[in-house]
């Protein structure tokens, strides 16, 4: 394929640093104007690998989880999530997961959007999925200890981004893509009806 003539070139690509959950690459460039630049990222994958649910309970009722988010040392609500297993497409990743997180499995799953985060230096993508006709069914997950599910009113769900419980931007964005497709589908049809003459005059 024929690289865009305002793309950088890629000169190097080597690893600077690797951990146990990390490999940072440092990666060369060479702009379209002769400038070199060398940038960090965080190595990722070409396919998604990572999945996040919107699990619609009932027609009146999301379901969030609260978990122990180590990176802020506090509590926190977010949509159900994690990573592709081996060989798992996004769907399956999503009902495993739901299982796993809310002890509800989905009849009906569908994929809305693929999101990035920190694109300047992450390979990171998610997959946003949608799930509806729920049903209990649950799965040991790896999760330190049981998480509390929260079903929201979709009624509330703009006050969920006022919400000081919830700063995951991902769980943020996919509830307003959610959120934006439920708007859709529950828009009715405008009717118009003619008003009925007498053709005869009378």
């Amino acid at each position: 394929m024929p690289r865009r003539h305002d793309e950088p070139e890629i000169l190097s690509v080597r690893t600077a640093a690797r951990s146990r959950l990390f490999h940072i690459e440092a990666v060369q460039l060479r702009f379209a104007n002769g400038n070199e630049r060398e940038y960090e990222r965080v190595a990722g994958s070409a396919r998604p690998g990572a999945v996040i649910v919107v699990p619609l309970l009932d027609a009146a009722h999301i379901l969030l989880v609260r978990e122990y988010a180590v990176g802020l040392e506090r509590y926190e609500l977010s949509l159900p999530m994690g990573c592709f297993h081996e060989g798992e497409s996004a769907l399956q990743a999503a009902n495993r997961e739901l299982m796993e997180e809310t002890g509800y499995g989905a009849r009906q799953l569908e994929r809305l959007h693929t999101l990035s985060l920190a694109p300047g230096i992450l390979g990171y993508r998610m997959e946003v999925v949608f799930a509806t006709s729920l049903y209990p069914h649950s799965r040991q997950g790896d999760e330190p200890e049981p998480l509390e599910v929260v079903p929201w009113p979709l009624e509330r769900l703009d006050r969920i981004f006022e919400n000081d419980a919830i700063s995951d931007a991902r769980t943020l964005a996919a509830l307003f893509i959610a959120r934006r497709v439920l708007q859709r589908r529950q828009r009715k049809p405008v009717r118009y009806e003619l008003p009925v003459t007498d053709s005869t005059g009378l």
